[in-house]
């Protein structure tokens, strides 16, 4: 008996640090000295002992049992997210990223949250664009900034301030911008991009963020964000399979470092601390890469394509087997 009491106090204790304290399942797993796979199925057991209960509501459903996609609880289970939207592939890539846009701006609007900040991306970009054609303001939020500095200028959905601009207009939001690149040339001159006052305000707006939307991307990625550059033969050696913003991972969901990376982007570090992190996928985004991306433990919630969440959930199944 006493042995089940104290099984059933780290369920609770492993439970609340995930659910209540927002610390990710590799905080947990050095705390507990134990493996990010076995947080996860700790946390599983939780749910199936019935200490954490999950209720799961689309925007405008009312909250209670039942409201669950078995795709999402499935993601739940691999991973340990919160929640998200799990949409259905359409006839193409084109209607299965509207359907993507559609969900995630449904899932925003549901949290019902002030300070949001966003990342880049051709995904991100269609959603920027489907706010742009609504008839209304689209409230998601009565604040938002750039989570990266700008891409390059022919790159329209790596414009990090433009999509600011529009998705401030279009939804009555304050926008914040940043106006440095989203790669500096050299140590130095990051250095003295972050001793801005710009930089300082846009670095305080990230440390008060509620909701942070975050692409979920493929390596090798288009563009490729000067990756030789910033990480030579690194990402290659270290088998990189996908990046959150400009931050490559591993397939096991370990982030890539580099002496040489002078990326300007929200630091991690503050990233882990905001309560939402949705991480968004296009058609096109490739199983290894969300997989490797929800190991991170850095996204709490996901919206993607059905085919990528099944895959992504079989290679979970395959890796730990």
């Amino acid at each position: 008996m006493r042995d089940r009491d104290s099984r059933t106090e780290r369920l609770v204790d492993v439970a609340r640090l995930y659910y209540e304290k927002d610390r990710t399942q590799n905080e947990i797993a050095g705390i507990y000295g134990i493996s990010r796979p076995m947080v996860s199925k700790l946390l599983k057991e939780a749910k199936e002992e019935g200490i954490v209960k999950i209720t799961i509501a689309a925007p405008g459903e009312a909250e209670g049992p039942g409201q669950g996609d078995p795709w999402l609880d499935r993601l739940q289970d691999c991973f340990g997210i919160q929640g998200g939207a799990v949409v259905e592939n359409g006839p193409n890539d084109l209607a299965t990223n509207n359907a993507v846009a559609n969900a995630a701006l449904k899932l925003l609007a549901g949290l019902k949250q002030d300070r949001l900040g966003i990342g880049w991306g051709h995904i991100i970009g269609d959603l920027t664009a489907r706010i742009e054609r609504n008839q209304g303001p689209v409230r998601i939020g009565g604040h938002i900034c750039p989570l990266i500095g700008n891409g390059g200028v022919g790159l329209k959905n790596y414009h990090s301030n433009e999509l600011v601009r529009v998705i401030a207009e279009h939804s009555e939001a304050e926008p914040e911008f940043i106006y440095t690149p989203a790669c500096a040339l050299s140590e130095q001159e990051l250095k003295l991009t972050m001793a801005l006052e710009n930089y300082h305000k846009i670095y305080q707006a990230w440390e008060r963020l509620d909701v942070a939307l975050v692409n979920i991307g493929n390596f090798p990625s288009v563009p490729d964000f000067a990756s030789e550059a910033r990480y030579g033969s690194l990402l290659v050696k270290q088998k990189a399979v996908g990046r959150i913003l400009n931050y490559f991972v591993t397939e096991e969901g370990r982030v890539i470092r580099s002496d040489t990376d002078y990326a300007i982007q929200i630091p991690l570090e503050l990233l882990r601390r905001v309560r939402y992190v949705v991480g968004i996928c296009s058609a096109n985004t490739k199983p290894k890469a969300l997989a490797g991306v929800l190991r991170t433990g850095y996204v709490n919630n996901v919206v993607a394509p059905k085919n990528v969440v099944s895959a992504a959930a079989e290679l979970n199944n395959e890796l730990h087997m």
